[in-house]
């Protein structure tokens, strides 16, 4: 399953990096893929963050259908287990 967040990201539980269904967010130019605590710079107008939050900052700018929504809560759920 995938969710496109936008042209350049998406949420995907396709891509190798992904297990047993957990999606991992994926740059779509060059295949890499970033765990919900992976610190990344998805855009030079973010600056540096977590995974988790460019995914949610990303999600509130996208019309996504309730498949990409269970996408982005499993991904964002997973950042917050991680932390306890």
């Amino acid at each position: 399953m995938k969710a496109n967040l936008t042209p350049s990201w998406e949420l995907s539980t396709e891509n190798a990096a992904s297990s047993y269904g957990q999606p991992v967010l994926v740059n779509r130019s060059t295949g890499e893929a970033f765990g919900p605590g992976d610190i990344l710079k998805p855009y030079p107008s973010y600056g540096s963050m977590v995974a988790a939050a460019a995914v949610m900052r990303m999600a509130k700018t996208k019309r996504l259908d309730e498949d990409g929504q269970n996408l982005v809560a499993k991904f964002t759920k997973l950042a917050k287990a991680a932390k306890r």
